[in-house]
């Protein structure tokens, strides 16, 4: 079996955590026995336009011509030259399915469909109006009307969590048979520290002071504000406290500002992006990792923490409450409430026992429900029911395409 796989974002391109999502289900799809090409944008011209990532085939192209007026005239740009490419690669060799992952990449996967007869899955990873709280702009009812037409170009919609079932259902009237939720995972290996480097620690804490840590994209639905507005709260208690905020974003200089109004700068670093390797050593030193997140279909930061065995603090909302269990594998704090997340912080700073547990039982939870590989195999499983799927077929065969039988590599048609 083949896909095509479109995404804006790829490694080294990260924004979000969409590019870590594709970079991991395609490497671990390839170890299936799945053959998965990948088409993204270009970060710059040092990056081969091709190559192979980890038996996956990466395509990166450039947004078609001339400078792009705003960000969606760049996506649309960007998809024009992601059609052609997949035209190029579907004159090469067969395809057996077209895998968009969110908006970004809508037009052009839905061109190939309908050119190349090939069915459409869609993940939708996260929704305008979810993001917004509603839909306040021109621009957010665009993006939102091209998230609808996503899902209903798709054969199936992935999403990753309970949560953005019932958002897809509640925004988009997605039928509930039409979507497939499948969680994000996480690779354990990659968050474990082997030689803690303590001269790493004091460039960011001294050593009597605890760390509290957060990392992610500083946007204003991260809830980054939250975790300032609770450092006095803390910070009375736990004086030698250093909350340290690592990561960039559109809402960084209104985060500063908001620290300075507050009188927090000998409390707070904020250290721009970090390397995994600094990341990891954060992790490892932190008394706990923060997500106040206000809203967050899935949360996958908070997999990181746990597969750190760093005990997490998590805002009780979207997919981070499907994840963690309030005194089971970490503590929830009621959403956008600055008193409630300093009493679950504080109850980890003034209790070693207790996050010694839940970081070891939110280790175990990544271990058990959260692999790459049952998640990769769960992907393929419902590739293969699209394709066998009665309506595939008739669909498939009702009209002439520039392609052989889509069954080639099934064998025959059994229906």
């Amino acid at each position: 079996m083949r896909v095509l796989m479109l995404s804006w974002e790829y490694p080294p391109h990260c924004v979000g955590g969409l590019a870590q999502h594709v970079y991991e289900l395609s490497a671990a799809l390839a170890e299936e026995g799945v053959e998965v090409a990948v088409i993204t944008a270009a970060e710059s011209d040092a990056l081969p336009a091709s190559e192979t990532v980890r038996g996956v085939e990466a395509h990166r192209v450039r947004p078609y011509h001339g400078a792009s007026l705003n960000f969606i005239t760049w996506a649309l740009q960007l998809n024009l030259a992601m059609l052609e490419k997949g035209i190029v690669l579907l004159r090469e060799k067969e395809f057996d399915i077209v895998h968009a992952h969110d908006w970004l990449s809508a037009y052009a996967a839905r061109g190939l469909k309908h050119a190349y007869h090939l069915p459409l899955v869609a993940t939708i990873h996260a929704t305008e109006y979810g993001r917004n709280h509603g839909l306040h702009t021109d621009e957010q009812r665009f993006i939102s009307d091209i998230e609808w037409w996503l899902t209903y170009e798709a054969w199936r919609v992935i999403c990753c969590s309970q949560y953005m079932r019932e958002e897809l259902q509640h925004v988009f009237h997605t039928p509930e048979d039409k979507i497939k939720v499948l969680p994000n995972g996480i690779l354990p290996k990659a968050y474990q520290v082997s030689e803690p480097d303590r001269g790493l620690r004091r460039r960011f804490a001294a050593d009597d002071e605890q760390i509290v840590f957060f990392v992610g994209r500083l946007v204003q639905e991260k809830g980054v504000q939250v975790l300032l507005e609770a450092v006095p709260l803390i910070i009375e208690q736990f004086p030698r406290t250093k909350f340290i905020i690592a990561g960039r974003g559109p809402y960084e200089e209104e985060l500063h500002s908001h620290c300075d109004r507050l009188g927090l700068r000998e409390r707070v670093n904020f250290t721009g992006y970090i390397d995994d390797r600094t990341r990891n050593h954060l992790y490892h030193f932190a008394a706990c990792a923060v997500f106040p997140s206000l809203y967050e279909p899935f949360g996958i930061v908070a997999l990181e923490g746990m597969a750190a065995r760093t005990p997490v603090v998590v805002s009780d909302t979207g997919g981070l409450s499907e994840i963690v269990n309030h005194n089971e594998n970490g503590l929830k704090a009621y959403c956008g409430n600055a008193r409630s997340l300093a009493d679950q912080i504080r109850r980890l700073l003034s209790d070693q026992k207790l996050a010694r547990r839940l970081g070891e039982a939110g280790y175990q939870t990544v271990l058990e429900n959260y692999s790459w590989q049952g998640i990769a195999r769960n992907t393929a499983l419902e590739y293969k029911r699209i394709l066998s799927s009665p309506q595939a077929y008739q669909w498939r065969n009702s009209a002439a395409a520039p392609r052989t039988n889509l069954f080639s590599h099934f064998g025959r048609y059994d229906h």
